[in-house]
This record gives structure tokens, C-alpha cells and sequence, in this order.
């Protein structure tokens, strides 16, 4: 996969608010960690967003939005991830007026705190910040405000979930937050996660409501899933969330 870290996987997609605007969608891979980031753009306004940047991959990330003539208010994150460093400190630098963003539950810093039902605004368009617990006490998702797509984190992934094992994680906590606030949401609503390991893009919440395999479950018999899983520890973790607890702010050598 030579050069794949700089390759933009997915491609331009056209969604509609119920206003009949266009919003500009990117997807893009990062292949170490297997992370989507994804850039959302108001066609009108030029206004941006970048939802899990990931360190390797923010210049590649900056080069698009100044390709397509944005101008990136915020480097968001799903929440303080454990399998790869953040790109919002590079972003910050790289685009001037960025800001890194990220939940308070999260306890990491940031340029701003994000809490359940705040929202994440750029152009015409807004992102409704759900809180997701449960991977992590700071996990949130967020929710296009027509409701025609979700960027789930590590909440919910294609066919799974983010494991609840370590950073304060609860099986039963998680359980809840995907069926309470994210599978409320319209069966067509298209779910965007922060990680693929098999190639898969996209999915629905009627597709996860009724295929996933864990999620299907009753919450106990997805809590002894979930406590039975024995996954490694992930490589980058001792280094990762220490840099990811700063988000991006870079602190001055003293």
C-alpha cells in the first residue's frame, strides 16, 4: 500500500439538508489505524470542518481543503482515541483559525468544549453533538441536523463497536448510548464510523439496528460479548492518549 497514506479513499459525495442546500463530504484513510476522517464543507460559504484527523495524514488533510477552496473552522474529535495521535495540534498550525475540539467529559484540552447537544456549526449546516459514552466517558457522535447522517466514533462501527476494556469503559454503558442516541435516529440515516478493518465504508442504522451482531443482543448477553472479547493491547496507547489528552495544544518547551 505504498503511498496509500496519502491516497483520499472515499470520494466527493452530495448530501441535501431539508433546505435543498449541498454539503461537500470527503472521506479519507488512514491505514496504520485504520481511521476514516472525514471533511464537511458548505459549498456556499466555504466553511469546513474535519472530523478525527489523524497526525500522518493532517498534511494531506490540509492540501484538500485548500484545494477545494475551504477555509476549516474546527479539527473535531470523536473522542480521546487509544490507536492513534490526533491531528488537530498540526492543523491548527497549518490553518490558521482552526480550532481543536473536543468533549469536556473527555478531560482533554482543547481550544473547545463540546457537551450532549451542543452544536457544531459551519456555513449553512450543523452538527449535533450526542453524547456516546461507554468506549470512553467522552465519547460523542455527531448528527447532521436534517438527521441524513451520523459520524459515530468508536460508538458504533460497521457490523461492531469500540471495545469498553480500558479508558473507563462500560459494556452496559455503551449499550445503551448506541440504542438510546443513535439508534433512535431514521432507519435511512447513513452511519460514518472512525475505523474499518475490512473495507467497508458506510452503513445505515437500520442495517445496524437489525444485522449488527452485537447490538442485536439483549444488554446482558452484549455485555458478556464484550467482557469475553480478549483483544490486544493497541500499539500506540501508552503514546497516543497522553498526546491526545493535550488534543492538539501544542505547550511551549519551557
Amino acid at each position: 500500500m505504498a503511498g496509500s497514506a496519502l491516497r483520499v479513499a472515499g470520494r466527493q459525495l452530495s448530501q441535501y439538508s431539508e433546505s435543498g442546500a449541498p454539503i461537500l463530504l470527503r472521506q479519507m484513510f488512514e491505514p496504520k489505524s485504520c481511521t476514516y476522517t472525514y471533511l464537511l464543507g458548505d459549498r456556499e460559504s466555504r466553511e469546513a470542518i474535519l472530523i478525527d484527523p489523524v497526525l500522518e495524514t493532517a498534511h494531506r488533510d490540509a492540501q484538500l481543503v485548500k484545494e477545494l477552496g475551504l477555509q476549516l473552522l474546527y479539527a473535531v474529535n470523536t473522542h480521546c482515541h487509544a490507536d492513534h495521535i490526533t491531528g488537530s495540534g498540526l492543523l491548527r498550525s497549518l490553518l490558521p483559525g482552526c480550532q481543536s475540539v473536543i468533549s469536556r467529559l473527555s478531560g482533554a484540552q482543547a481550544d473547545m468544549h463540546i457537551e450532549d447537544g451542543d452544536p457544531i456549526r459551519f456555513g449553512r449546516f450543523a452538527l449535533e453533538t450526542r453524547a456516546s459514552p461507554g468506549h470512553t466517558p467522552g465519547c460523542v457522535t455527531f448528527v447532521l441536523d436534517d438527521h441524513s447522517m451520523a459520524f459515530t466514533g468508536d460508538a458504533l462501527l460497521i457490523r461492531g463497536c469500540g471495545r469498553t476494556d480500558f479508558q473507563q469503559g462500560c459494556a452496559k454503558t455503551l449499550y445503551h448510548s448506541v440504542h438510546e442516541k443513535i439508534f433512535t435516529l431514521p432507519g435511512d440515516c447513513l452511519i460514518y464510523p472512525a475505523h474499518d478493518y475490512h473495507g467497508l465504508t458506510v452503513s445505515t442504522v437500520e442495517e445496524e439496528r437489525t444485522l449488527n451482531p452485537r447490538l442485536t443482543l439483549s444488554c446482558e448477553e452484549f455485555v458478556k460479548v464484550m467482557s469475553k472479547l480478549n483483544l490486544p493491547k493497541p500499539q500506540q496507547i501508552d503514546f497516543a492518549v497522553p498526546a491526545n489528552m493535550r488534543c492538539g495544544i501544542q505547550t511551549p518547551a519551557s
